[in-house]
């Protein structure tokens, strides 16, 4: 009886912390001016929250067979979520015509990058 109220204090816990970790990230999306921070925020907090999530569900689950399960979607996510924001950002990078006053580009943006120029 004791350690039911334990694990449910415990996941309690885990569903606040993940509402904080959502919350920082929508603020951060919000707050910031530019897109690669709003990005950044996102991704971070989105992950965060995620894993705190299936953390407390793997928790208030007591089966260890639903623990591996959810163990197995963190990991997914975690390789998913930086490929994906990672993707989003390049998109930002090679779109972004305003994107010269904060980044330092070269000559080496275009698709044939190892090429030198015709003379």
């Amino acid at each position: 009886m004791i350690g039911e109220w334990i694990r449910f204090g415990i996941t309690c816990l885990l569903l606040i912390a993940a509402l904080v970790g959502f919350t920082a990230a929508v603020i951060g999306a919000y707050r910031f001016g530019f897109v690669m921070n709003r990005l950044h925020a996102a991704g971070i907090g989105d992950t965060l929250g995620i894993f705190l999530v299936i953390c407390a569900v793997s928790v208030s689950s007591g089966s260890f067979l639903e623990a591996a399960k959810a163990f197995l979607i963190i990991v997914f996510l975690w390789f998913t979520s930086p490929a994906s924001s990672h993707f989003l950002s390049q998109i930002e990078y090679y779109t972004n015509p305003h994107l010269y006053r904060y980044v330092d580009r070269k000559i080496q943006d275009g698709p044939h990058s190892d090429e030198k120029e015709p003379e």
